[in-house]
């Protein structure tokens, strides 16, 4: 399996190699995080319903900033792809 992933490496330099790996964990990183939010925040409205406007809310604002950041991370994997 390494060997695979090395002459793929080789073939296509390490950069554009690197970018993608990058890329997919930044992905990753962000779709973990986003989930992590939305699993905490039903704990926290089944605690308290009453709190449920306030803590929707919030996981909004927290999840559009994972988002974000795993957007620009994703957008400077790519440039060093293609560049």
């Amino acid at each position: 399996m390494l060997s695979i992933i090395l002459q793929a490496a080789a073939g296509a330099g390490l950069a554009k190699f690197g970018g993608a790996i990058a890329a997919a964990l930044a992905a990753m990183a962000a779709a973990m995080g986003i989930g992590r939010i939305g699993g905490n925040a039903m704990e926290a409205i089944a605690r308290q319903p009453e709190a449920a406007g306030d803590i929707r809310a919030n996981m909004i604002v927290a999840a559009a900033l994972i988002e974000g950041v795993a957007l620009f991370a994703v957008i400077i994997c790519l440039l060093a792809v293609v560049l």
